[in-house]
């Protein structure tokens, strides 16, 4: 089924890659000459920077309201690729970074809500870290981890070097950075810490400590950001800023701010750094923008918990100067589990054979090398009460409300015109093709469960459990 599903012959009905760039590709021919060992040897730095509830239409080099404006986001695009159907592998944020650590369909190791977070992301599975760190890359996670709170579940025992960050989910404080539960302290590698400032500034400065003190060796920066995710809190500077006339959307757009701040200094220190040229960079959210937070999906329907485009579909840009266009926009379908296999193939690490990888490398799609689709079918899936199986233009989804529904996202992106009566066939064909990809998939995982996998990292010997107090 894997291999059926990995066929690069199939439909033409995918959108291929548009490359707007007249020039074509631009080689940098400039790095720092404590880069000579690293550019030898061809490892590229590696930066993947996540978003939390960030909405379609709030980044400004998407279609956006008027009063978005996110330049560093926009210029990752115009030194990039920019992704019209780049997708999360779940509407809510947990799974989704289960799956883009491992490369794999989160469900197939158990991994279906957020809940599971505390639960954890099975020993067994093989992240992107264990694999970067065999190559010799220095690797660090900044920012919300959410795959597992007990102390074997932690970064530094799933292939992180370092950590600074918080365990739990995205509703953290901003600014109350004090030691309080294992869930919401900050941790500077296996320990809390008291901290001051705006957490979206120091994801920023610690990010770019970890680029200075690691230029001369390649690098692997994981920098998932809790920004844009509810509360909304934000720096008054950035706040007045905004007139909306809705004082929350102001808040949420000053928070857009800082985090596109932040994004801006890690570019600047890679620059500064000489690591730029020689550095693939890959951000996109963890799934699609959150009403309770007012992010603008833009066309897009409805929100975050949705299997509907709003809860999916996700800004997407790859970013790699001198190995791929700039100024380029792709609309080949995407979808986060992407990232691992990509970063492993620019860093030449070979995935395991023993084990079934649904994401595929998206360098030959954005160099627009490939004649058919990256996937024949891509699938979300929570519970019986809501899934999606997206195939070329078409999407068939079953909702919360127990409604088929099939649309034609080539014509019909903000799912407004039902043909589920009209084309039986497709969605006979499509229903299928979920039917066959949720057999392959495991039960939820329970904690039992978990503790009968099989570890591929050192667990924590007679480690106390943590208490469950939550704030």
């Amino acid at each position: 089924m894997e291999k059926t599903t990995n066929n690069l012959m199939a439909r033409r009905d995918f959108l291929r890659c548009s490359i707007l760039a007249a020039s074509g590709l631009y080689f940098g021919n400039k790095l720092h000459s404590a880069k000579a060992d690293q550019k030898a040897t061809g490892r590229p730095n590696i930066v993947l920077i996540v978003s939390d509830d960030q909405g379609y239409g709030d980044s400004s080099c998407y279609e956006h309201p008027k009063e978005v404006a996110t330049p560093n986001i926009d210029r990752l695009a115009a030194e990039g690729i920019r992704m019209t159907n780049g997708y999360a592998s779940a509407y809510v944020c947990a799974p989704t970074r289960a799956g883009l650590l491992t490369g794999r369909y989160q469900q197939r190791f158990g991994f279906y809500a957020a809940g599971d977070s505390r639960t954890g992301l099975p020993l067994s599975e093989v992240t992107v870290a264990d694999m970067l760190r065999k190559q010799g890359y220095a690797t660090a996670v900044i920012g919300k981890w959410h795959v597992g709170i007990e102390p074997e579940y932690h970064p530094l025992k799933r292939g992180f070097d370092e950590f600074y960050g918080f365990l739990g989910h995205g509703a953290h404080d901003y600014f109350d950075l004090k030691i309080t539960s294992e869930f919401n302290s900050i941790y500077r590698n296996e320990k809390p810490i008291n901290d001051t400032g705006y957490l979206t500034d120091n994801l920023a400065r610690e990010s770019v400590s970890f680029i200075e003190r690691h230029k001369n060796q390649p690098f692997f920066l994981y920098l998932p950001f809790n920004a844009v995710h509810w509360p909304l809190q934000a720096l008054q500077k950035y706040i007045k800023l905004f007139n909306t006339g809705d004082n929350n959307r102001d808040i949420y757009l000053a928070m857009l701010t800082s985090m596109d701040e932040a994004i801006g200094k890690v570019l600047d220190a890679l620059k500064r750094t000489g690591a730029d040229d020689n550095t693939l960079l890959i951000f996109f959210s963890d799934n699609g923008g959150a009403r309770k937070n007012f992010a603008n999906n833009g066309a897009l329907r409805d929100f975050k918990h949705s299997v509907y485009e709003g809860g999916i579909r996700v800004p997407f840009i790859v970013r790699w100067p001198g190995k791929l266009p700039k100024g380029a926009v792709c609309d080949e379908p995407v979808i986060s589990l992407d990232a691992m296999p990509t970063i492993c193939a620019a860093a030449g690490a070979k995935l395991p054979d023993e084990r079934i990888y649904d994401g595929r490398n998206m360098l030959p799609v954005l160099r627009g090398k490939t004649k058919g689709p990256l996937h024949k079918t891509l699938f979300w899936f929570d519970s019986e009460k809501q899934w999606a199986v997206r195939e070329g233009k078409w999407k068939l989804l079953f909702n919360r409300e127990s409604s088929l529904e099939l649309y034609d996202l080539k014509s019909d992106i903000s799912e407004k015109n039902n043909l589920v009566k009209q084309r039986p066939e497709i969605v006979k064909r499509l229903q299928q093709a979920y039917t066959d990809w949720k057999n392959q998939m495991s039960p939820q995982l329970t904690k039992a469960g978990r503790d009968r996998q099989t570890p591929t990292t050192t667990a924590g010997q007679n480690i106390k459990r943590p208490n469950r107090k939550n704030r």
